[in-house]
């Protein structure tokens, strides 16, 4: 019997972008290349692969480009790499970059701690970004960050969000990404902007970006779904974080995400996969792993197909803590 949430929509792992910004761990190149074949030998379809932010501001990004040039053309097509300036899309197009995720937040306050200028430059430099991802035939996505709260800010008013959604700077953007960058919303509150930017916005594929803060991550997710959405953002064991938003932590998790929606390529086995590949990278990283579902893989209850037999998982990262 099949369990697949209804509406579908995909999932892309960030666990190499905003999944490891936070740690301040540097994965070397060859280990991220790893990660994302890996990622894709198990059926995920799309991974944010990393970031242009400067390298002496955000240390574990500072191999993206090679990481870039280690990739072959069919794989980059699904990679994401998250820009912020018109510079970082022509840098990053140069290297064979063809998916690029231009991020500012609906905070002002927040864009010029993360970004350092305010929202409006951001927004003023976007149709440049979006010209220079057209001729090197890449796609764009607007990524609008603290769409629900800031960290200075405090709640942001959905006119702010469906403002940028609506600005003809953006005109051209293929994607919008919605961010709950703090996971402090709760489910109303993301159906609710998620349908709006639905229904009051130009037709964009819709992509929920969450935190599972205060827990609401996977439950978020769904929300965002039912509303619209049609890509998800997920980290392999809720890895993950701003360095910039005093208050945020882990990325809703993968395997939670994959676990509670079902999608057809996802398997016991491909549970079981990842799982590992988890445990064994949040252990290189020494960071605990937040994931629930591969908390659950660990019972000893094997009658349930989902759980995975205890020798198949690494005796190192088991803890919680």
């Amino acid at each position: 019997m099949s369990f697949t949430f209804e509406p579908r929509a995909e999932l892309r792992d960030v666990t190499l972008r905003d999944g490891l910004q936070l740690t301040g761990t540097m994965l070397s190149t060859r280990r991220k290349v790893e990660v994302v074949r890996e990622l894709l030998r198990l059926g995920v379809p799309a991974i944010e692969l990393g970031s242009m932010a400067r390298a002496d501001l955000v240390p574990p990004m500072a191999n993206t480009l090679e990481v870039v040039g280690a990739l072959d053309p069919e794989e980059l097509e699904k990679c994401w790499i998250w820009v912020a300036t018109p510079g970082h899309v022509a840098k990053a197009a140069a290297a064979g970059v063809k998916n690029f995720q231009y991020c500012f937040s609906a905070s002002h306050s927040h864009n010029q701690a993360n970004i350092g200028r305010s929202t409006d430059a951001s927004l003023a430099a976007l149709p440049e970004a979006v010209r220079l991802a057209r001729e090197a035939g890449g796609r764009i996505q607007l990524c609008i960050a603290t769409s629900f709260t800031c960290p200075f800010e405090g709640r942001i008013p959905e006119e702010r969000v469906l403002a940028i959604a609506n600005d003809p700077r953006a005109d051209g953007t293929e994607d919008i990404v919605i961010c709950d960058t703090l996971g402090q919303a709760v489910p109303a509150q993301v159906s609710g902007l998620v349908r709006r930017v639905r229904e009051e916005s130009p037709a964009r594929r819709i992509v929920y970006h969450g935190h599972d803060t205060w827990g609401l991550g996977v439950a978020n997710t769904l929300a965002a779904i039912q509303a619209g959405a049609a890509l998800v953002d997920g980290a392999l064991g809720g890895l993950g974080g701003c360095p910039f938003a005093p208050g945020a932590s882990g990325n809703t998790s993968t395997e939670d995400i994959l676990f509670a929606t079902r999608p057809g390529w996802f398997t016991p086995g491909t549970f079981a996969g990842l799982v590992d590949l988890s445990e064994k990278l949040l252990a290189e990283l020494g960071q605990p792993n937040r994931s629930r579902a591969a908390f659950g893989a660990r019972s000893t209850a094997e009658a349930f197909e989902w759980a995975v037999p205890s020798g198949s998982l690494p005796e190192c990262g088991r803890g919680r803590d």
